[in-house]
């Protein structure tokens, strides 16, 4: 069985590859972190693995980034100073960001041992520095699989189902829309553990043969705009580059030396997944009080691999930000601007009811220049009925918001982070 990476009950096995050799291997760890690099490897379910040969073109071309071998990682705290002084020297991130990127890389290394993701995305105009900034952090993260907007879906799928690993994709705004369909459906099924995307694949006997693609695992993308989907924008934790003039020291060409020092440190990272990974597990003190529901969901595995309280202090503070900006977005979105109408329009109310032609009065009379025009009746009906979830009726040739449907805006305000109604 060619193998890539193998969890057992008590033992691991990562392939390695030697560049200068080009040989690969597997780097079986069973006893907490003691390892052999061997070529064939007999497991309990009675399989027999070998690794991925060294002229696999994904492997030979380094489209997918592996370790050569296990080295002492040290300390947990020493190792991620390293991998922050190595962001450092070849990336400009604000401070926060690359106290987050660093603490992901490490993640990265452990992700099967959580349930729920986050996604990193740096997100600017371009020459803003964003592939700069895949370029780094993919550098160092586990089984980095870098990919662009150029790709179709399709080897996409097929490298993450097979090596798994870390997805880095850049220019994430693709200008198709089938296949910009299937990266969100990618991106919105690949933050939870068990939930495959299933393609269609006839076997060559041409029997239908429905195939299950694993796409969890942590990602790392680069776009110059924010998702339309909002339950893809909450999976997020984003850097806005060219925010700021580029710190002095950075390089613009990177250079040889830089694939040196990352090699050495994804063989240092490999050796802490070998030594800490059945040690590590979510830590459920270190959700945020303040936050929403997604954001800890989201946000716990990252934090539970910070056993510094100043620094998961601070995590926790730039999260809480990142979070309110979110929300500030989220309450500047169309659907969030018809709501606020829908619910300044029953405040205003005497009646039961409140008519679709008063709600659009409503957004009219705040938006209309905002969006260059007045809104139609038809629109604001849509956006009610469609995107927010609200049931309507027909009384005396009028459409209205039924006195029921009440409750259902008071849940949406507080969804939306709008101030409900009294």
């Amino acid at each position: 069985m060619p193998t890539v990476s193998r969890v057992c009950t008590d033992t691991l096995v990562e392939l390695v590859y030697d560049r200068e050799k080009r040989k690969t291997a597997l780097a079986v760890s069973r006893f907490n972190g003691l390892w052999n690099l061997e070529q064939e490897v007999k497991i309990e379910t009675g399989e027999t693995l070998v690794p991925y040969a060294a002229s696999n073109n994904l492997i030979a071309s380094e489209c997918v980034l592996l370790p050569s071998m296990p080295i002492e990682y040290g300390f947990k705290n020493e190792l991620i100073e390293d991998i922050r002084n190595f962001l450092g020297r070849y990336v400009d991130l604000s401070a926060g960001f690359e106290q987050v990127a660093a603490y992901y890389i490490l993640l990265s290394w452990v992700h099967d041992r959580f349930g729920e993701l986050p996604y990193l995305r740096l997100r600017g105009d371009f020459g803003t520095g964003k592939t700069r900034g895949l370029l780094t952090i993919g550098a160092l993260c586990y089984k980095s699989f870098f990919a662009s907007g150029a790709s179709t879906m399709s080897p996409i799928f097929h490298t993450i189902d097979a090596f798994g690993g870390t997805l880095i994709l850049d220019e994430a705004d693709l200008p198709y829309s089938d296949a910009k369909v299937d990266l969100v459906k990618l991106l919105n099924n690949g933050t939870t553990a068990g939930m495959p995307i299933l393609r269609t694949v006839v076997n060559r006997h041409k029997e239908f043969n429905p195939r299950a693609f694993k796409v969890f695992g942590p990602k790392i993308v680069a776009s110059r705009e924010r998702f339309h989907d909002d339950a893809l924008e909450s999976r997020f934790l984003t850097e806005e580059t060219g925010m700021r003039p580029l710190r002095d020291g950075i390089p613009v060409h990177l250079p040889r030396e830089m694939k040196i020092e990352a090699l050495q440190l994804r063989n240092r990272l490999l050796h802490f997944r070998l030594c800490e990974f059945y040690k590590i597990n979510p830590d459920v003190d270190a959700a945020m009080a303040a936050a929403s529901p997604r954001l800890n969901q989201t946000a716990l595995s990252l934090l539970s691999l910070v056993d510094d309280p100043e620094a998961r202090k601070a995590m926790q503070a730039w999260l809480l930000d990142a979070g309110a900006k979110l929300a500030e977005e989220r309450r500047e979105a169309p659907d969030a601007l018809v709501l606020a109408a829908a619910l300044a329009a029953f405040a205003n109310n005497t009646g039961t009811n409140v008519s679709i032609g008063a709600i659009t009065e409503q957004f009219n009379r705040a938006h209309c220049e905002e969006f260059g025009a007045a809104m139609s009746y038809r629109w604001i009906g849509q956006v009610l009925r469609t995107r927010l979830g609200l049931s309507t009726k027909k009384t005396n040739g009028v459409y209205v918001i039924p006195a029921s449907e009440k409750p259902v805006l008071v849940a949406l305000a507080h969804r939306f982070g709008l101030a409900p109604p009294n």
